[in-house]
């Protein structure tokens, strides 16, 4: 299951500063989604190697290393973020390049699904990506120009995607479509409201920073952690109302 997110500088109160658009604001925005981008493709290629060579797919989904594929990612998210107390540019990218790594296993299954034609197809998987790019996209360029202040968000989002992941948990046991279908909605409209969010968030941290080279590159990797688990999980959602998995 990917429904997770890093609670990390989520919930603190934020101050609003000149939010002039500058080259340096700029630069480093495009870094993270330059790194968000990069780790779609890394978790793209990855999920279509596991869903499409049968050892690989055996491997990942037929023993005890599935495990490790679901879970590993909420796992590592949660260790680095009581155990990293000042996190370097290299910790932080291990942690990224690790997580999209496991996520892209884990996509793998779609692929299988389609694959075996199994209530999804390839088309619906290339549409659900662009309508989620498409959304994504427009969400963003609303969370980085908006003038309200979406940090008293915050709260109320983590405390949403806790409750996605109770809810998504406690259906795999029902396997009730209708449960099915509210936790794709909802999911879909968390992790868009997220996507804007962590947008401002990032604009604001980046005035935060005040130049210190080594926390924009820990901030970089923080923030296309962030935002590429808004992306995949919003691309799931999407793709499981698109495929009407939710329903099953």
């Amino acid at each position: 299951m990917n429904t997770f997110r890093s609670v990390m500088n989520r919930t603190g109160t934020m101050t609003v500063p000149d939010m002039s658009v500058d080259a340096g604001l700029r630069s480093f925005m495009l870094g993270v989604y330059n790194k968000m981008g990069l780790g779609l493709v890394v978790s793209a290629a990855i999920a279509y190697a596991v869903g499409s060579v049968p050892a690989l797919t055996q491997l990942v989904f037929g023993t005890p290393l599935k495990f490790v594929v679901m879970f590993g990612p909420i796992g590592l998210l949660l260790v680095s973020s009581f155990a990293m107390k000042r996190p370097s540019p290299l910790a932080t990218g291990l942690v990224y390049w690790t997580v999209t790594s496991l996520i892209g296993a884990s996509l793998g299954a779609w692929v299988v699904s389609a694959r075996m034609g199994l209530g999804v197809d390839f088309t619906t998987i290339g549409k659900a990506f662009f309508v989620t790019a498409a959304a994504f996209g427009g969400l963003s360029l609303w969370g980085q120009t908006t003038k309200r202040d979406l940090s008293g968000f915050g709260t109320f989002l983590i405390m949403g995607v806790v409750g996605l992941v109770i809810a998504s948990v406690v259906n795999m046991f029902l396997q009730s479509s209708m449960m099915g279908f509210i936790v794709s909605v909802l999911g879909v409209l968390i992790f868009s409201a997220l996507t804007a969010f962590d947008t401002q968030r990032l604009k604001h941290e980046y005035y935060t920073l005040e130049g210190d080279q080594r926390a924009m590159s820990v901030a970089t990797n923080w923030g296309a952690l962030s935002m590429y688990l808004n992306f995949v999980n919003l691309f799931q959602f999407i793709l499981s109302l698109m495929s009407g998995k939710s329903d099953e």
